[in-house]
Protein backbone atom coordinates (compact mmCIF):
# COMPACT_ATOMS: atom_id res chain seq x y z
CA UNK A 1 0.00 0.00 0.00
CA UNK A 2 0.98 3.60 -0.48
CA UNK A 3 -0.87 4.31 2.86
CA UNK A 4 -2.43 2.33 5.29
CA UNK A 5 -2.92 4.52 8.17
CA UNK A 6 -3.24 8.20 9.04
CA UNK A 7 0.04 9.12 9.54
CA UNK A 8 3.14 10.60 7.59
CA UNK A 9 5.29 8.51 5.48
CA UNK A 10 8.27 9.75 4.02
CA UNK A 11 10.36 8.30 1.18
CA UNK A 12 13.30 9.73 -0.68
CA UNK A 13 11.45 13.12 -2.07
CA UNK A 14 8.07 12.59 -1.27
CA UNK A 15 6.34 12.75 1.94
CA UNK A 16 3.26 10.94 1.77
CA UNK A 17 0.14 12.11 4.13
CA UNK A 18 -3.53 10.30 4.49
CA UNK A 19 -6.21 11.92 4.74
CA UNK A 20 -9.00 9.08 4.79
CA UNK A 21 -9.33 5.80 3.06
CA UNK A 22 -9.62 7.15 0.03
CA UNK A 23 -7.25 9.85 -0.32
CA UNK A 24 -3.52 10.76 0.40
CA UNK A 25 -1.54 14.27 -0.17
CA UNK A 26 1.77 13.35 -1.90
CA UNK A 27 4.14 16.46 -1.25
CA UNK A 28 7.61 16.41 -3.55
CA UNK A 29 10.45 17.99 -1.68
CA UNK A 30 13.28 18.90 -3.16
CA UNK A 31 15.54 15.77 -1.88
CA UNK A 32 17.84 14.44 -4.45
CA UNK A 33 18.74 10.69 -4.18
CA UNK A 34 21.70 8.73 -5.49
CA UNK A 35 22.68 5.40 -5.41
CA UNK A 36 20.37 5.02 -2.57
CA UNK A 37 21.11 7.66 -0.66
CA UNK A 38 19.18 10.97 0.40
CA UNK A 39 22.11 13.43 -0.22
CA UNK A 40 22.87 16.62 2.10
CA UNK A 41 22.04 19.17 -0.47
CA UNK A 42 18.64 20.10 -1.66
CA UNK A 43 18.19 20.87 -5.71
CA UNK A 44 15.93 24.11 -5.35
CA UNK A 45 12.71 23.83 -7.06
CA UNK A 46 13.41 20.22 -8.13
CA UNK A 47 10.09 19.13 -6.34
CA UNK A 48 8.14 21.19 -8.50
CA UNK A 49 9.29 20.51 -11.50
CA UNK A 50 8.51 16.52 -10.43
CA UNK A 51 5.13 17.63 -9.84
CA UNK A 52 4.66 19.99 -12.74
CA UNK A 53 6.07 16.91 -15.09
CA UNK A 54 3.89 14.41 -13.16
CA UNK A 55 1.02 16.37 -13.78
CA UNK A 56 1.58 17.21 -17.38
CA UNK A 57 1.61 13.37 -18.24
CA UNK A 58 -1.24 12.38 -16.03
CA UNK A 59 -3.20 14.22 -17.94
CA UNK A 60 -1.13 13.51 -21.58
CA UNK A 61 -1.36 9.69 -20.63
CA UNK A 62 -4.74 8.80 -18.82
CA UNK A 63 -6.70 7.76 -22.51
CA UNK A 64 -3.61 4.97 -21.61
CA UNK A 65 -4.07 4.10 -18.24
CA UNK A 66 -6.17 5.56 -15.72
CA UNK A 67 -4.15 7.18 -12.94
CA UNK A 68 -4.36 8.38 -9.43
CA UNK A 69 -4.54 12.15 -9.51
CA UNK A 70 -7.47 13.82 -8.01
CA UNK A 71 -6.25 17.48 -7.27
CA UNK A 72 -3.34 19.77 -7.55
CA UNK A 73 -4.71 22.62 -5.52
CA UNK A 74 -2.37 23.75 -2.82
CA UNK A 75 -5.11 25.56 -1.00
CA UNK A 76 -6.87 22.48 -1.12
CA UNK A 77 -3.72 20.51 0.11
CA UNK A 78 -3.22 22.61 2.93
CA UNK A 79 -6.65 22.46 4.56
CA UNK A 80 -6.67 18.72 3.85
CA UNK A 81 -3.18 18.60 5.67
CA UNK A 82 -4.00 20.92 8.70
CA UNK A 83 -0.31 21.79 9.46
CA UNK A 84 0.77 18.15 9.50
CA UNK A 85 3.18 19.24 6.43
CA UNK A 86 4.79 22.41 7.68
CA UNK A 87 3.96 24.17 4.65
CA UNK A 88 0.73 26.58 3.98
CA UNK A 89 -0.99 26.62 0.56
CA UNK A 90 2.51 29.05 -0.71
CA UNK A 91 4.94 26.40 0.33
CA UNK A 92 2.71 23.42 -1.27
CA UNK A 93 2.04 25.40 -4.57
CA UNK A 94 3.45 23.57 -7.37
CA UNK A 95 4.50 20.87 -5.36
CA UNK A 96 1.64 18.60 -4.08
CA UNK A 97 -0.91 16.08 -5.82
CA UNK A 98 -3.80 15.19 -3.72
CA UNK A 99 -4.43 11.54 -4.84
CA UNK A 100 -6.01 8.16 -4.73
CA UNK A 101 -4.88 5.46 -2.50
CA UNK A 102 -3.65 2.27 -3.95
CA UNK A 103 -2.26 -1.09 -3.65
CA UNK A 104 0.79 -0.60 -5.49
CA UNK A 105 2.60 -3.36 -7.07
CA UNK A 106 5.76 -4.96 -5.71
CA UNK A 107 7.29 -4.74 -8.80
CA UNK A 108 9.60 -1.22 -10.67
CA UNK A 109 7.99 -1.04 -14.12
CA UNK A 110 10.46 -0.43 -16.22
CA UNK A 111 10.48 0.72 -20.06
CA UNK A 112 14.08 0.87 -22.05
CA UNK A 113 14.28 2.28 -25.66
CA UNK A 114 18.33 2.54 -25.46
CA UNK A 115 20.99 0.45 -24.03
CA UNK A 116 22.02 2.30 -20.98
CA UNK A 117 23.02 1.86 -17.18
CA UNK A 118 22.51 -1.25 -15.58
CA UNK A 119 21.15 -2.77 -18.87
CA UNK A 120 23.97 -2.23 -20.63
CA UNK A 121 25.98 -3.97 -17.46
CA UNK A 122 23.92 -6.62 -18.24
CA UNK A 123 24.25 -6.99 -22.30
CA UNK A 124 28.20 -6.91 -21.66
CA UNK A 125 27.85 -9.79 -19.37
CA UNK A 126 25.25 -11.81 -20.82
CA UNK A 127 24.30 -10.56 -24.06
CA UNK A 128 20.30 -10.47 -22.59
CA UNK A 129 18.70 -7.84 -20.29
CA UNK A 130 16.04 -9.10 -17.97
CA UNK A 131 16.07 -12.72 -20.19
CA UNK A 132 15.13 -11.26 -23.49
CA UNK A 133 17.84 -11.56 -25.92
CA UNK A 134 19.35 -8.86 -27.64
CA UNK A 135 21.45 -8.25 -31.00
CA UNK A 136 25.12 -8.79 -31.00
CA UNK A 137 27.42 -5.75 -30.82
CA UNK A 138 25.21 -3.56 -29.74
CA UNK A 139 26.99 -0.07 -28.08
CA UNK A 140 26.36 1.28 -24.63
CA UNK A 141 23.59 4.00 -25.59
CA UNK A 142 22.53 2.60 -28.79
CA UNK A 143 18.51 2.55 -29.67
CA UNK A 144 16.83 -0.95 -29.19
CA UNK A 145 15.43 -2.15 -32.42
CA UNK A 146 12.41 -2.27 -30.13
CA UNK A 147 11.60 -0.94 -26.74
CA UNK A 148 11.60 -3.75 -23.99
CA UNK A 149 9.67 -4.09 -20.34
CA UNK A 150 13.20 -4.77 -17.95
CA UNK A 151 11.01 -5.30 -14.23
CA UNK A 152 12.98 -4.67 -11.47
CA UNK A 153 12.73 -5.60 -7.55
CA UNK A 154 11.15 -3.05 -5.08
CA UNK A 155 14.32 -3.34 -2.65
CA UNK A 156 14.44 -2.25 0.97
CA UNK A 157 15.29 1.22 2.16
CA UNK A 158 19.50 1.66 0.97
CA UNK A 159 19.35 -1.68 -1.01
CA UNK A 160 19.53 -1.67 -5.12
CA UNK A 161 16.58 -2.98 -7.37
CA UNK A 162 17.72 -6.14 -9.31
CA UNK A 163 16.24 -6.52 -12.60
CA UNK A 164 14.05 -9.93 -13.15
CA UNK A 165 12.69 -11.38 -15.51
CA UNK A 166 8.86 -11.75 -16.81
CA UNK A 167 8.42 -14.87 -15.26
CA UNK A 168 9.62 -13.90 -11.58
CA UNK A 169 7.66 -10.77 -12.58
CA UNK A 170 4.48 -13.10 -12.83
CA UNK A 171 5.48 -14.45 -9.76
CA UNK A 172 5.34 -11.65 -7.24
CA UNK A 173 2.57 -10.33 -8.84
CA UNK A 174 0.98 -13.70 -7.78
CA UNK A 175 0.49 -12.00 -4.15
CA UNK A 176 -1.90 -9.20 -5.70
CA UNK A 177 -5.22 -8.47 -4.58
CA UNK A 178 -7.26 -7.36 -7.48
CA UNK A 179 -10.60 -7.22 -4.93
CA UNK A 180 -10.14 -8.02 -0.97
CA UNK A 181 -9.30 -11.08 0.15
CA UNK A 182 -8.95 -12.38 -3.18
CA UNK A 183 -5.30 -13.03 -4.84
CA UNK A 184 -4.28 -13.63 -7.94
CA UNK A 185 -2.22 -16.28 -7.90
CA UNK A 186 -1.42 -18.52 -11.43
CA UNK A 187 -3.19 -17.43 -14.75
CA UNK A 188 -4.66 -14.41 -12.92
CA UNK A 189 -1.18 -12.78 -12.11
CA UNK A 190 -0.20 -13.98 -15.92
CA UNK A 191 -2.91 -12.18 -17.19
CA UNK A 192 -2.19 -8.68 -14.91
CA UNK A 193 1.91 -9.22 -15.81
CA UNK A 194 1.11 -9.16 -19.86
CA UNK A 195 -1.68 -5.71 -18.52
CA UNK A 196 1.49 -3.82 -17.16
CA UNK A 197 3.48 -4.65 -19.85
CA UNK A 198 1.00 -3.36 -22.58
CA UNK A 199 0.21 -0.20 -20.45
CA UNK A 200 3.84 0.23 -19.70
CA UNK A 201 5.06 0.15 -23.38
CA UNK A 202 2.06 1.99 -24.44
CA UNK A 203 2.85 4.86 -22.07
CA UNK A 204 6.54 4.43 -23.23
CA UNK A 205 6.01 5.23 -26.93
CA UNK A 206 3.77 7.76 -26.22
CA UNK A 207 5.83 9.52 -23.77
CA UNK A 208 9.17 8.84 -26.07
CA UNK A 209 7.64 10.63 -29.28
CA UNK A 210 6.54 13.14 -27.47
CA UNK A 211 9.60 14.52 -26.14
CA UNK A 212 11.18 13.54 -29.42
CA UNK A 213 9.45 16.13 -31.13
CA UNK A 214 10.57 18.47 -28.49
CA UNK A 215 14.91 17.64 -28.93
CA UNK A 216 14.60 14.98 -25.88
CA UNK A 217 15.52 11.47 -26.22
CA UNK A 218 13.33 9.52 -23.22
CA UNK A 219 15.97 6.19 -22.88
CA UNK A 220 14.27 5.10 -20.60
CA UNK A 221 11.83 5.50 -17.13
CA UNK A 222 10.21 3.87 -14.56
CA UNK A 223 6.65 3.69 -13.53
CA UNK A 224 4.82 2.86 -10.65
CA UNK A 225 1.56 0.70 -10.96
CA UNK A 226 -0.84 -0.08 -8.38
CA UNK A 227 -4.66 -1.68 -8.34
CA UNK A 228 -7.33 1.12 -7.53
CA UNK A 229 -11.10 -0.44 -7.57
CA UNK A 230 -9.94 -3.35 -9.28
CA UNK A 231 -8.64 -1.28 -12.21
CA UNK A 232 -4.97 -1.16 -12.87
CA UNK A 233 -3.57 2.10 -12.40
CA UNK A 234 -0.61 4.60 -12.92
CA UNK A 235 0.74 6.14 -9.60
CA UNK A 236 3.58 8.42 -7.62
CA UNK A 237 5.15 10.08 -10.51
CA UNK A 238 5.33 10.19 -14.36
CA UNK A 239 8.31 10.30 -16.54
CA UNK A 240 10.29 13.08 -14.77
CA UNK A 241 13.96 13.37 -14.61
CA UNK A 242 13.84 11.22 -11.31
CA UNK A 243 12.38 8.34 -12.45
CA UNK A 244 13.49 8.91 -16.45
CA UNK A 245 16.86 9.25 -18.57
CA UNK A 246 16.51 12.06 -20.69
CA UNK A 247 19.44 12.47 -23.06
CA UNK A 248 19.74 15.89 -25.57
CA UNK A 249 18.70 14.39 -29.25
CA UNK A 250 20.82 16.55 -30.38
CA UNK A 251 24.59 15.86 -28.66
CA UNK A 252 23.43 12.07 -29.42
CA UNK A 253 26.08 10.05 -30.05
CA UNK A 254 26.32 6.20 -29.31
CA UNK A 255 29.02 4.74 -28.39
CA UNK A 256 29.35 6.21 -24.56
CA UNK A 257 27.48 8.11 -21.77
CA UNK A 258 25.32 11.29 -22.87
CA UNK A 259 24.48 14.80 -22.24
CA UNK A 260 21.36 14.50 -20.15
CA UNK A 261 18.28 16.49 -18.37
CA UNK A 262 18.31 14.58 -14.86
CA UNK A 263 20.36 13.16 -12.11
CA UNK A 264 22.88 11.58 -14.08
CA UNK A 265 24.90 15.08 -13.98
CA UNK A 266 25.25 14.43 -9.95
CA UNK A 267 25.70 10.72 -10.13
CA UNK A 268 28.79 11.58 -12.96
CA UNK A 269 30.16 14.16 -9.99
CA UNK A 270 29.71 11.37 -7.28
CA UNK A 271 31.64 8.32 -8.79
CA UNK A 272 35.04 10.81 -8.66
CA UNK A 273 34.52 11.58 -5.30
CA UNK A 274 36.08 9.73 -1.94
CA UNK A 275 32.77 8.06 -1.03
CA UNK A 276 31.70 4.28 -0.85
CA UNK A 277 27.65 5.22 -1.73
CA UNK A 278 26.98 4.80 2.25
CA UNK A 279 24.79 7.44 3.99
CA UNK A 280 25.86 10.18 4.61
CA UNK A 281 26.45 11.42 1.16
CA UNK A 282 29.06 14.28 0.36
CA UNK A 283 27.55 17.97 -0.03
CA UNK A 284 26.57 18.99 -3.37
CA UNK A 285 28.78 22.20 -4.27
CA UNK A 286 27.21 25.18 -5.55
CA UNK A 287 27.75 25.18 -9.57
CA UNK A 288 26.63 21.43 -9.16
CA UNK A 289 23.23 22.32 -7.49
CA UNK A 290 22.72 24.90 -9.55
CA UNK A 291 23.88 22.62 -12.77
CA UNK A 292 21.32 20.52 -11.75
CA UNK A 293 18.95 22.56 -11.16
CA UNK A 294 19.04 24.07 -14.75
CA UNK A 295 18.62 20.34 -16.26
CA UNK A 296 16.01 19.84 -14.07
CA UNK A 297 14.00 23.33 -15.52
CA UNK A 298 15.04 22.79 -18.92
CA UNK A 299 13.68 19.10 -19.14
CA UNK A 300 10.38 20.58 -18.21
CA UNK A 301 10.43 23.35 -20.36
CA UNK A 302 11.32 21.34 -22.86
CA UNK A 303 8.44 18.91 -22.69
CA UNK A 304 5.76 21.04 -21.94
CA UNK A 305 6.61 23.84 -24.12
CA UNK A 306 5.85 25.87 -21.03
CA UNK A 307 7.31 28.26 -18.49
CA UNK A 308 8.76 26.93 -15.98
CA UNK A 309 8.66 30.72 -14.28
CA UNK A 310 4.69 30.94 -14.88
CA UNK A 311 4.31 27.43 -13.28
CA UNK A 312 6.29 29.04 -9.77
CA UNK A 313 3.84 31.98 -10.16
CA UNK A 314 0.88 30.98 -11.23
CA UNK A 315 1.08 27.05 -10.73
CA UNK A 316 -0.47 26.25 -14.32
CA UNK A 317 1.41 24.64 -17.05
CA UNK A 318 0.08 25.70 -20.41
CA UNK A 319 2.62 25.92 -23.33
CA UNK A 320 3.77 28.82 -25.21
CA UNK A 321 1.28 30.03 -28.16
Amino acid sequence: MLAAEPMTRSGKVRDLYVVDRERLVMVASDRISAFDVILPTPIPDKGRVLTGLSRFWFGETAHIVPNHLMDASATEAARLLDGRSGLDAAGLRGRVMTCRTADVLPIEVVVRGYLAGSAWKEYLATGAVCGIALPPLLRESERLPEPILTPATKAPAGEHDQNIDFAEMVRRLEAVELHPGKRLAGDGAIRLAAQVREAALAMYRFAASRCESAGVLLADTKFEMGIIDGRLTLVDEAVTPDSSRFWDAAAYRPGGPQASFDKQFVRDWLELQPWDKTAPGPELPDDLVAGTRARYVEAFERITGASFQRYLDADVIEAAP
